[in-house]
């Protein structure tokens, strides 16, 4: 993999980007593959490989988990960045960082948190066999039954439908929802070659469907992304949608299935980092209580169903003292305000 120079930064193409997500993998971050989403910039240093992934919002840098970096050059990357936005009078906040990340980052200064967790089912032992998931087992069934086929699709031939539930889905959300960027996929463009898409129609026309995106590391798989569906769909549409995809999952193979980060859950007092701000704990704890900011506990809910195995804690880091200005433009970057 060539190595672009820093003074290159804004310009390193996606495709090195995802050379650097599945060959630098250490972070274990399943939702690496968001480092390729239109509208991403991206920090470099001559001769050392690996990348930085980042949008601008306000005074800060959001960076999108740690560099995506082998071990001789991640820490170099780490400062690099940190003095890149000093020079620009701007200062880094950090979102999705796994646990070494987070230890790492917490050496060199940052103040760390807890943020939330992601979430994955071991394909090669999921069932839903069993009384306890005999409601979603019944979902599915009532979903099929009205006349409802689902299939791995070719994005290009349903784009038209997909952009139209798209169009129809937001309001679904609530007066005033903004469509969520940067900490969520996208469909369509260059990188669509490299997800998969399952959707649920009626006699040709898209109610709903699930995109999903590829994940390295020793948990590999598919995380189960974009799911949307037109408001008047019938009830477990996406249910059955992600059941079928498991299926064709489970026959190829794949190990893991992953949910993603959903922010404010999972939180837990031995997980924090050495040095934590009590202030931003308090704050995260409040969110998850107060679902003021995301609907957390619907996320949650959903993923629950689907007998997680595995919970990986995920972290928010400031450079310097936990700042509540830094946290506002992380949700600024991913379009929430």
């Amino acid at each position: 993999m060539s190595t672009p120079t820093r003074d290159a930064a804004g310009t390193v193409s996606a495709e090195y980007v995802l050379t650097a997500i599945r060959e630098y993998s250490q972070s274990e971050n399943p939702s690496s593959f968001l480092a390729v989403n239109e509208g991403n910039s991206y920090f470099t240093l001559p001769d050392r490989p690996g990348v930085v992934v980042y949008r601008p919002a306000g005074s800060h840098l959001i960076q999108f988990g740690g560099p995506f970096a082998p071990d001789e050059s991640y820490e170099d990357l780490l400062l690099g960045f940190r003095a890149f936005a000093h020079d620009k009078g701007l200062t880094v906040s950090a979102i999705q960082l796994q646990e070494r990340d987070a230890r790492i980052y917490a050496r060199h200064g940052f103040t760390v948190n807890q943020v939330g967790a992601s979430y994955a089912v071991d394909l090669t032992t999921f069932t839903l066999a069993g009384t306890r998931y005999m409601q979603l087992r019944n979902k599915i069934s009532r979903a099929l039954r009205s006349g409802l086929t689902i299939i791995e699709a070719d994005y290009e031939q349903w784009a038209e439908g997909v952009r139209e539930i798209d169009r129809l889905w937001l309001p679904i959300k609530g007066e005033g929802a903004r469509p969520l960027e940067y900490l969520v996929g996208q469909t369509g463009g260059a990188m669509q070659e490299h997800r998969r898409l399952f959707v649920g129609h009626v006699d040709g026309e898209l109610i709903g469907y699930v995109s999903y995106s590829p994940v390295y590391g020793s948990n590999p798989g598919w995380m189960h992304d974009l799911s949307r569906r037109r408001p008047d769909s019938p009830a477990g549409v996406m249910e059955a949608i992600n059941k079928a995809a498991i299926e064709v999952f489970r026959g190829e193979g794949v190990p893991w299935l992953h949910f993603g980060f959903t922010p404010f859950t999972s939180l837990s007092d031995d997980r924090e980092v050495e040095g934590h701000s009590l202030g931003f704990k308090w704050l995260m704890h409040y969110l998850w209580e107060n679902q003021i900011v995301y609907p957390a506990s619907t996320q949650l809910a959903y993923k629950e169903k689907w007998n997680q195995s595995l919970v990986l804690t995920e972290y928010a880091a400031f450079d310097g003292k936990a700042s509540i200005d830094g946290f506002v433009n992380v949700w600024r970057a991913a379009n929430a305000m």
